[in-house]
């Protein structure tokens, strides 16, 4: 199914403003800057999040935040996932979308930020559990989303790359769980960590990442 198939499903096609923002979207993760949150990485995370969405409350929510957890994507900034936040609460709003819907879907982009759900928080563990799955896939697959990431930050020299990367990994392997929902860490919960500590030594010992 394609993206923009997967778009009308969840939202209707008779709307114009609806399928405009649709269009939208597809175009922003379409940018040329990125590398990773693209349009595969979309589509990966919709296709994860309909796998998981049985611990889902609210799927169709899930799934509106997934379409816009990663709208905005400026590598140079921090506040990517406020801003795609916002983004959704106007997008929708103008698009009809009942504002509990709204809010919600603008609250699980937030999450996305830490990727700390609550407890209890099914939404948010599903949409957590779906965008953070590409950790635990296998070695080629894992380096070729390492190599992606450094390319979208090719404006940063290595050292400082290197150093900021690592810490982005050891504030992940600190979380007490990466996955949240029972099949998620079932599934990726071991394969993720392993990815992460041999990426986080690499970086440490100044070891080149291997092309694949």
């Amino acid at each position: 199914m394609t993206l923009q198939d997967r778009w009308a499903r969840l939202v209707g096609d008779s709307d114009a403003t609806a399928a405009a923002v649709g269009e939208d979207l597809i175009g922003r993760y379409a940018q040329p800057h990125r590398r990773y949150h693209a349009t595969g990485h979309l589509l990966a995370v919709l296709e994860l999040v309909d796998e998981l969405a049985d611990d889902a409350d609210d799927p169709d929510a899930v799934r509106l935040a997934a379409w816009f957890h990663d709208a905005v994507y400026d590598p140079a900034r921090a506040d990517n996932e406020e801003r795609s936040a916002r983004l959704a609460e106007r997008a929708l709003a103008e698009a009809g979308v009942e504002p509990a819907l709204v809010a919600e879907t603008a609250r699980l982009v937030r999450v996305t930020a830490e990727h700390a759900p609550s407890d209890g928080d099914r939404n948010a563990a599903v949409l957590c559990d779906a965008d953070l799955a590409i950790l635990a896939t296998e070695r080629d697959r894992y380096d070729a989303y390492a190599a992606a990431v450094r390319e979208e930050y090719s404006f940063v020299p290595e050292e400082a790359f290197r150093g900021a990367r690592a810490a982005v990994l050891r504030d992940l392997l600190a979380l007490p769980r990466l996955f949240h929902t029972p099949l998620g860490y079932a599934r990726y919960e071991e394969a993720a960590r392993h990815n992460l500590r041999t990426e986080l030594e690499r970086l440490e010992g100044g070891i080149p990442r291997q092309q694949s």
